[in-house]
């Protein structure tokens, strides 16, 4: 059938269409988010220290499997350090460098989705590729997944704001004329040490709340049709029964994320994948079928 040149009226028409039939599916997610509300919760288990290296190491067998896909997928997050640190230095705001680049820990969890996705697939002994981190969007709990991640993007905007006031009420209210006497005022003055301080210690509680919330609710989310409250609950279990394992496994990531940093946040392109394929095995661990 030949093509023909629409007039703006049908152009118009077919876009009102589009968009209603996205607002539609949209509201069935919200729905779905509703209804699945006070969902059952799943049995957790207890578990060893050992099992986290057990879990390490089937996430580095994933990456090793679909290593060329999850590079690819990840590489966006060194190059977003990188453009981060032109944004911020060029804008004057090199007192917020740490907090933001530090703050992207906070959304770890919500950029591992895809994967979760991958070793779900390969756990089915089925092809994991790069278009597999994308089928997240079809899980039933979706709805609930983005729920999730807007939750942790909150969390991410209150951490910058409380690090800009204890910036404020310790070096500030002046911004630092440039790196060099940004980082002589932090490491020389007492104010500096104040800052670092206080710095770690509220950034240290954002990292444990995130921490608590998420370990495997993500996880959870890809693998049932479940309330985000349930999932959320079900993290919180996981936490509660097993503290020493859970203590350690904070350890490991957040070393992990912190050895990745360097040089220039290049390490993450292969600690991040790692971590984020280990996190879906550990989630087997402990969490019942």
């Amino acid at each position: 059938m030949a093509e023909t040149i629409r007039n703006p009226i049908e152009w118009g028409v077919d876009q009102l269409r589009h968009a209603a039939h996205g607002a539609a599916a949209a509201g069935r997610k919200v729905r779905h988010v509703e209804e699945r509300l006070h969902a059952p919760q799943p049995a957790v288990r207890r578990i060893a220290v050992a099992d986290l290296w057990d879990a390490l190491v089937r996430g580095a067998e994933d990456f090793g499997v679909v290593r060329s896909d999850v590079v690819f997928l990840c590489a966006f997050y060194p190059l977003a350090g990188l453009l981060l640190w032109k944004v911020v230095y060029g804008a004057g705001m090199v007192h917020m460098l740490f907090p933001l680049v530090a703050g992207f820990a906070l959304l770890g969890p919500l950029a591992a989705v895809g994967l979760l996705e991958m070793s779900r697939v390969r756990e089915r002994g089925e092809m994991a590729t790069f278009a597999t981190a994308f089928r997240v969007v079809h899980a039933p709990s979706f709805g609930a997944i983005v729920m999730l991640g807007i939750l942790l993007l909150a969390i991410f905007l209150v951490w910058l704001g409380a690090a800009a006031l204890i910036y404020r009420f310790t070096l500030g209210p002046a911004l630092p004329v440039s790196l060099g006497s940004f980082l002589d005022a932090v490491f020389t003055t007492p104010q500096g040490w104040t800052m670092i301080v206080a710095g770690v210690g509220v950034g240290f509680l954002f990292a444990a709340l995130v921490f608590v919330i998420s370990v495997v609710s993500f996880a959870l989310l890809l693998d049932r049709d479940t309330g985000l409250d349930t999932a959320v609950s079900t993290s919180i279990r996981v936490v509660r029964e097993n503290p020493g394992p859970m203590a350690a496994w904070g350890v490991v990531t957040a070393g992990g994320l912190v050895i990745g940093s360097l040089p220039l946040l290049l390490g993450l392109v292969a600690v991040f994948p790692i971590l984020g394929h280990a996190t879906w095995h550990l989630y087997r661990k402990v969490v019942r079928r």
